[in-house]
């Protein structure tokens, strides 16, 4: 059995998001991810294969989806991605960590 807690402790401030993966088992991938301000580089859309559940446990992000949606998140503010929705994460908060939850699986 394994525990922890998801907001401590957290990794200092860094030039690169930190990623912890918490748990990869039956095609299922669970990470902590944590932001100081990052955001995906200009241009950059993630086109990822899987599907995404993502939760926001502090800080804030906006993240913007390639068809032209928004979604600004505070902590509380989850967010289902079906697989291959292209979306990049526009800001996180520079001031505070944002600490994101986010679950992987795929569907084939």
């Amino acid at each position: 059995m394994q525990h922890g807690h998801l907001l401590a402790p957290l990794p200092p401030a860094g030039p690169d998001e930190a990623l912890d993966t918490l748990l990869a088992r039956g095609g299922v991938r669970i990470e902590r991810i944590v932001s100081y301000g990052q955001s995906s580089p200009a241009d950059f859309w993630y086109d990822q294969a899987e599907d995404e559940f993502v939760v926001l446990l502090s800080g804030s992000a906006t993240l913007r989806f390639q068809d032209g949606r928004e979604i600004t998140l505070t902590p509380g503010t989850w967010v289902d991605i079906p697989a291959h929705d292209r979306h990049r994460v526009e800001a996180t908060a520079a001031d505070e960590a944002t600490v994101w939850l986010a679950v992987f699986w795929s569907n084939d």
